[in-house]
């Protein structure tokens, strides 16, 4: 009898260590197995089984990542100080190197993404900066992968989500934001200016060929004039309309 319940305790221990070892690892999951503390190979998705005492194993998530990097403080490279956070997307492609290579994967991401992003940014001036963001965006992107790769990690994407700056700075932009478009304005209206003096210096050249031409013109003038309701007009007559009319007058004698 007592053998009999020996037995069965020991039928029951054993199914439970069958039932302990069988795991089930969704599409986006993969278990690396350790047999005696040496790897061994990576299993799934689906139904695995871990043999108890002699393997272990580490679930890994191959999903995308979105890690949101906190605030960090800048200097660029005029000396400006800027605060600078951005959000990193980045996921595991070699589930074995994960584990192996780095302790913990995500938080030395994270602090790489910290310190990668004070360096990049910290070589590029302030301008840059603000209007260069896709540009920094790929050079820290390039930074982290390369640095990454050997953890089985894949830098994706990364954002630079906001740069502040300090009162006294945003002041200054705007100053200097404000003399870009006055010395814009005046760019223009002086080459308004020159194109009109062009245009006038074509027009007398083309007047002073052709006398008839001008006073046409000047005929056109009066009769302008004329609208208007000022009593008294003081018109200069062209010498050149003087000598025709005494011409025809000496032609008639």
């Amino acid at each position: 009898m007592i053998f009999g319940m020996g037995f069965g305790g020991l039928f029951v221990l054993v199914l439970l260590l069958i039932a302990t070892s069988f795991r089930v690892l969704r599409e986006y999951e993969r278990g690396v197995v350790f047999m005696l503390g040496r790897f061994w190979k990576v299993k799934g998705p689906g139904l695995i089984l871990i043999i108890p005492v002699l393997q272990q194993w580490v679930r890994v998530d191959l999903r995308t990542i979105v890690m949101d990097v906190p605030p960090q403080d800048v200097i660029t490279r005029d000396n400006v100080s800027v605060k600078v956070n951005a959000v990193v997307y980045f996921r595991v492609v070699d589930p074995a190197k994960s584990v192996i290579q780095v302790e913990k994967f995500l938080v030395a991401t994270s602090q790489l993404a910290q310190t990668t992003l004070r360096a990049v940014l910290g070589k590029h001036a302030l301008d840059e900066l603000l209007s260069e963001r896709e540009k920094l965006n790929l050079d820290v992107q390039r930074v982290l992968d390369t640095q990454t790769d050997a953890w089985g990690v894949k830098v994706s994407t990364v954002e630079i989500k906001q740069v502040d700056l300090n009162e006294s700075m945003v002041r200054a932009i705007a100053r200097q934001a404000e003399a870009e478009r006055e010395r814009r304005a005046k760019i223009i209206h002086a080459e308004g200016e020159l194109q009109a003096s062009e245009k006038l210096l074509q027009a007398a050249q083309m007047l002073a060929q052709q006398p008839q031409a001008m006073q046409l013109r000047y005929l056109q003038t009066l009769g302008n004039i004329a609208g208007d309701k000022s009593s008294t007009i003081v018109f200069p007559v062209p010498l050149e309309l003087l000598s025709a009319l005494g011409a025809k007058g000496s032609g008639a004698d």
